[in-house]
C-alpha cells in the first residue's frame, strides 16, 4: 500500500475549474471570469421566439440610437457601442459614483437563421428591439400523426 499526500486545496481548484466550465457552456457568450470579474456593465436582454421571427430586446438606459452598433455574423448578434460619461461640475462633490460609463459589448447566440435583409430595429425610451424574421428552413415544421 502506497502513501500518498492529501491536498485539500488541489480539490477545491479542480471544482473552482468546473464550475467556470459549467457556466461557460450555458453561457458561451462571456466567459464566466470575464463576465463578473471585469465589472463592466452589460446591458440586459430578453431574446424570444414566435413561430416566424426571433426577438431581442436590450435595456440601455441613458443611451441614444446613435451610441449603438448592431451586428450580425453567422447566428452571432452582437449588440456594442458606448455610455458616455456625464460632465462633472468644478463645485460638486461625489459621494457615490456606480453608474457605469464607458464601451460595452453583449453576443447572443441566435437559436434559428434569420433573414438578414429583413431584419428591423427600433430604439425607444432606452429599449433597443431587435426583430429578426426567421429563414424558411428554420421554421418548425410540423407533422400531424393520424392515431388509430
Amino acid at each position: 500500500m502506497n502513501i500518498i499526500p492529501w491536498k485539500p486545496f488541489g480539490e477545491l481548484t479542480t471544482f473552482r475549474k468546473e464550475m467556470d466550465s459549467l457556466w461557460d457552456r450555458f453561457f458561451p457568450e462571456i466567459p464566466f471570469q470575464e463576465r463578473y470579474l471585469a465589472h463592466e456593465w452589460l446591458p440586459s436582454i430578453d431574446l424570444t421566439e414566435t413561430k416566424d421571427s426571433l426577438v431581442v430586446r436590450a435595456e440601455l438606459p441613458g443611451l441614444d440610437a446613435k451610441d449603438v452598433d448592431i451586428i450580425l455574423t453567422d447566428d452571432i448578434l452582437t449588440i456594442r457601442g458606448e455610455k458616455k460619461e456625464e460632465k462633472e461640475e468644478k463645485d460638486e462633490h461625489r459621494f457615490y459614483v456606480e453608474r457605469y460609463c464607458g464601451e460595452f459589448e453583449r453576443r447572443i447566440k441566435l437559436p434559428a437563421l434569420v433573414k438578414i435583409d429583413k431584419i428591423d430595429a427600433t430604439f425607444k425610451k432606452g429599449i433597443l428591439s431587435i426583430n429578426m424574421p426567421k429563414s424558411e428552413e428554420a421554421k418548425k415544421k410540423e407533422i400531424k400523426i393520424k392515431v388509430h
